[in-house]
């Protein structure tokens, strides 16, 4: 596993950030570049992932872990209660009496995340971001997987068995803190645990979703190519502007950067392609492409390309979707005049530009639901 910079336990004030001192809140703010961001965050709110239940939000509610923006600072907002942070934020722990004033080391506070959709874990980032000297001293994140909608109550029952994911390790304030995890298993819930107390503004957790092959079965056609489903993006030659996963995002784009954006494409004869993988093999029958809010920027053409089961042999791909030339700020429909089986699209559009939405409707096939049961079934044991 690997994670952010930590200070020795010997000084622990050491991963403190200085106090805000004026201007731009983020301008000493410590990033972090991990390669498994790229993934989906399992943890999207927009998606339906919540924060079900925390034993203590004080200060700042449990809900803000999940906001999908960055985490504001007002230096002037007050309440009530002290002052306000766009995070969670527990309460001062204080120990038995005036002999004993710190809390024991095994008090801690906790929430409980669903995540929007089950998956496999490749990494976790524990974002402290504005939170300088009120951050807790370490975390822990604990996982496990229970079928159907289970309440906070019965996630806590004691024959519920969770698998630590993140070993109880220091954070440092005023940071994004980010952990890569190698457990191979399918996860719905998260325990996020703050030791002894503090505040966390937000929560991120990337990796692959594995979808339920029965579910896929009783929907019959679905959108092939949602991460929502399974879809994924594998490579793609331009991340310039934004990241082309929000491409098969299962929402309706927002605003301009709420899709996949290129930069300007200078050589010709080149274009700007992504290739996806479907979440199972599958009988393609209709295609959506969405530029929604793009209107000076949308791409001018657009065509789609697939194989089935050998992305890396050029020879493979085929043809679904011939160039077409696609307007602005528009969804367009395309009815495919006989279903097309395959496991991989690459998406070209020329000769740049960018795109809101796609949709790849269709079905599994049985040898893609078979190898879907197996993953599934593999990750569940």
């Amino acid at each position: 596993m690997t994670t952010t910079p930590a200070a020795s336990s010997t000084d622990p004030h050491a991963n403190d950030a200085a106090p805000y001192g004026g201007g731009d809140p983020y301008a000493d703010y410590r990033g972090g570049d991990f390669a498994f961001t790229s993934l989906v965050d399992l943890a999207d709110r927009r998606f339906g992932a919540g924060v079900i239940a925390a034993n203590d939000e004080f200060f700042a509610e449990r809900e803000n872990l999940l906001k999908p923006e960055p985490a504001v600072f007002d230096p002037h907002h007050f309440g009530h209660k002290g002052k306000i942070m766009d995070g969670w934020e527990t309460r001062r722990r204080r120990g038995a009496d005036g002999d004993h004033p710190f809390p024991t080391d095994e008090e801690h506070d906790w929430a409980l995340i669903r995540l929007a959709v089950p998956g496999v874990i490749r990494g976790v980032v524990v974002d402290t971001a504005h939170f300088r000297g009120n951050y807790p001293q370490q975390v822990t994140v604990e996982a496990t997987s229970v079928p159907g909608s289970p309440s906070p109550e019965e996630l806590l029952a004691d024959d519920v068995k969770w698998e630590e994911i993140v070993p109880r390790t220091p954070v440092r304030g005023h940071a994004a803190n980010g952990f890569e995890v190698t457990a191979e298993r399918r996860f719905t819930h998260l325990r996020l645990k703050q030791h002894p107390d503090g505040g966390i503004a937000r929560f991120r957790v990337y990796g692959e979703v594995v979808a339920d092959p029965e579910w896929l079965d009783l929907l019959g056609t679905v959108d092939l190519a949602s991460v929502l489903n399974g879809g994924a993006v594998e490579d793609a030659s331009d991340r310039f502007y934004s990241s082309p996963t929000q491409i098969i995002q299962p929402d309706l784009s927002r605003k301009m950067d709420d899709g996949w954006e290129n930069r300007r494409r200078r050589v010709k004869g080149t274009n700007d392609w992504v290739r996806f993988r479907l979440a199972a093999q599958g009988e393609i029958r209709a295609i959506e492409i969405d530029t929604a809010y793009l209107k000076g920027n949308s791409a001018g053409w657009a065509a789609l390309y697939g194989c089935d089961g050998t992305p890396e042999d050029e020879s493979s791909w085929f043809e679904i979707l011939p160039k077409t030339k696609l307007q602005p700020d528009t969804p367009h429909r395309f009815a495919l005049p006989a279903t097309v089986t395959a496991t991989h699209v690459r998406l070209d559009v020329f000769p740049d530009g960018g795109l809101a939405r796609m949709r790849v409707h269709g079905s599994l096939t049985e040898d893609g639901r078979a190898a879907l049961r197996r993953r599934f079934d593999e990750l569940n044991g």
